[in-house]
């Protein structure tokens, strides 16, 4: 009797938890979301990348790493990005949104071209 009350307790915690996040995210802004959006596709094609070696094998594994490093690094800088061009975030309150999206850019380009150097 004691199990079933307190896994009730929980399950009501895990909705009530849920939808405290789901309300928080409501109000976030859109250009926001459109950046979690694209971190996530990063994290999946990563995801893809590595289930695909695993069933396929990996033959050229420097083509491997190039791609799961190039949606890795891409993620990162991304959240990098939605860290600065977060309103609500004091530290990078000088700083305009299209010099962090001109950041984000070239530290895109440098990172390809590493990628693109580490294929050979």
């Amino acid at each position: 009797m004691v199990r079933s009350s307190s896994s009730t307790s929980t399950k009501e915690d895990a909705q009530a938890l849920i939808q405290s996040l789901r309300s928080a995210y409501a109000a976030t802004p859109t250009n926001l979301k459109i950046i979690d959006l694209y971190v996530m596709f990063a994290i999946l094609t990563a995801l893809i990348l590595v289930v695909y070696m695993a069933i396929v094998g990996s033959f050229p594994f420097n083509s491997f790493l190039s791609g799961v490093l190039s949606c890795v690094g891409t993620a990162v800088l991304a959240v990098c990005l939605r860290i600065q061009v977060n309103k609500e975030n004091k530290e990078f309150k000088d700083l305009p949104p299209e010099r962090a999206f001109a950041d984000f850019v070239l530290c895109n380009l440098v990172l390809h071209l590493v990628i693109m150097n580490f294929l050979g």
